[in-house]
C-alpha cells in the first residue's frame, strides 16, 4: 500500500509539471508560437516551416487538442526543435545528459558516503579532537559556494600546477578505449567532481553526526555494550545504521540543490552537461531547448526521490508498516 501510493503521489507530481510546461508558453500574451520559440527565431522562420510548427503543436485548436498533440509528441520523443543546434531537442539532451548524470550521482553518492562514515566516527567520539575538528572544519568549507570552490579548485590544480584539464569531459581527438578512455574521464571530471563533494558533505555529515549522539544513549545500544559487542559492531552495525535514515531523506532533498550547483559547476569548467547546454540555450534564447531541460531534469529529480523512498523503506520496514 506504501509503495502504491508513493507511486500516485510522484505520477501525480509528474502530471502538474507536464502541465506547467504546457501552459506556461501559451499563457504569455501573443502568438504562442511567438511564446514557444522566441521572436528572434520566428523572423527567421519561413512561412512554410511556420505553418507546420503551428499543424504539429495544434495552435490553431483549443487548449485540450493541444495537450492531448502535446502529450504524443512527448511519447515520441519529440520535444521540439532547436534551432540554434538545428537538431530535435530530444537528441540534443540525450548527448549532454549523461555527463550530468555522472557528475551529479557520484558526487550525491559520494558526499553521503563520506559524510556518513565521518559523521558516525565523529558522534562516537563526540567532544574529543577528531570530533571537533571535523565539525569546525566541515562547517567552515560548507560555508562556500561550490562555484567559488569550483572557481579556486581551477585557478591552483588546473592553472597553477596544470596536473588536471581545464575545460571538457575528454581529451579531444585521442581516440582513446576501454581503461584509458576511463581513466581519461575521470581525470576531466575530478575537480567538478570534488567542488562539489566538498560543498555537500557538511550536510550528511551533521545529520549523521548528530543521529549517532541521540542513538548511542538508546536503550538497545547499551544492551549490545552489555554482551560484549565489539567496538566497531556497535559503532557501525547498531548505532551506525539507525542513522542512515534521516541522511536517505535528506539525500532526496539534496539532490535538487546539487543538480542547481551542477550547473554552474558546468559553466565553470566547460564541462560539456545539461547546465553549460542550459547556458548556452539561455544565451541564445533557445525557448525549446529550455522547456526540454527543465522537463528532463524535473523528471530525474522525481525518479531519483522515488528510487530514494523505496530505499528507505528497505532500511526501515516500520515506515512501510506505518502507512
Amino acid at each position: 500500500m506504501k509503495k502504491a501510493g508513493s507511486a500516485v503521489s510522484y505520477l501525480i507530481a509528474f502530471v502538474i509539471i507536464l502541465m506547467i510546461n504546457f501552459l506556461l508558453p501559451r499563457a504569455m500574451p501573443g502568438d504562442p508560437l511567438m511564446a514557444i520559440y522566441g521572436e528572434e527565431a520566428l523572423i527567421a522562420m519561413t512561412p512554410e516551416l511556420q505553418a507546420e510548427l503551428t499543424q504539429r503543436f495544434s495552435l490553431d485548436k483549443p487548449l485540450g487538442a493541444q495537450f492531448v498533440s502535446y502529450i504524443k509528441a512527448l511519447l515520441h520523443g519529440d520535444m521540439g526543435y532547436s534551432y540554434y543546434y538545428n537538431a530535435p531537442v530530444f537528441d540534443v539532451i540525450a548527448a549532454s545528459l549523461p555527463w550530468t548524470l555522472l557528475l551529479v550521482g557520484l558526487a550525491v553518492l559520494i558526499s553521503n558516503l563520506l559524510g556518513i562514515i565521518l559523521g558516525i566516527e565523529s558522534g562516537y567520539r563526540r567532544g574529543k579532537t577528531t570530533d571537533k575538528v571535523l565539525l569546525t572544519g566541515l562547517i567552515s568549507l560548507s560555508g562556500f559556494p561550490d562555484f567559488f570552490i569550483g572557481i579556486l579548485l581551477l585557478l591552483f590544480f588546473g592553472v597553477a600546477l596544470g596536473i588536471v584539464p581545464l575545460a571538457g569531459a575528454l581529451t579531444p581527438y585521442a581516440g582513446k578505449t576501454g581503461l584509458a578512455l576511463i581513466i581519461d574521464v575521470l581525470h576531466h571530471l575530478a575537480l567538478p567532481l570534488i567542488a562539489l563533494v566538498i560543498v555537500r558533505v557538511t550536510g550528511a555529515y551533521l545529520l549523521t553526526r548528530n543521529t549517532m549522539v541521540t542513538t548511542l544513549g538508546e536503550g538497545f545500544i547499551l544492551t549490545a555494550k552489555a554482551k560484549g559487542c565489539r567496538e566497531r559492531e556497535i559503532r557501525y552495525r547498531h548505532a551506525g545504521r539507525n542513522s542512515l535514515l534521516p541522511v536517505v531523506t535528506a539525500a532526496g532533498l539534496q539532490l535538487a540543490s546539487s543538480v542547481t550547483g551542477a550547473l554552474f559547476i558546468e559553466i565553470i569548467f566547460s564541462y560539456p552537461g545539461v547546465g553549460s547546454l542550459l547556458y548556452n540555450s539561455l544565451l541564445t534564447r533557445d525557448y525549446p531547448l529550455m522547456q526540454g531541460i527543465l522537463l528532463v531534469t524535473t523528471v530525474v529529480i522525481l525518479v531519483a526521490n522515488y528510487l530514494l523512498d523505496l530505499l528507505y523503506t528497505r532500511l526501515d520496514p516500520r515506515v512501510a508498516y506505518s502507512h
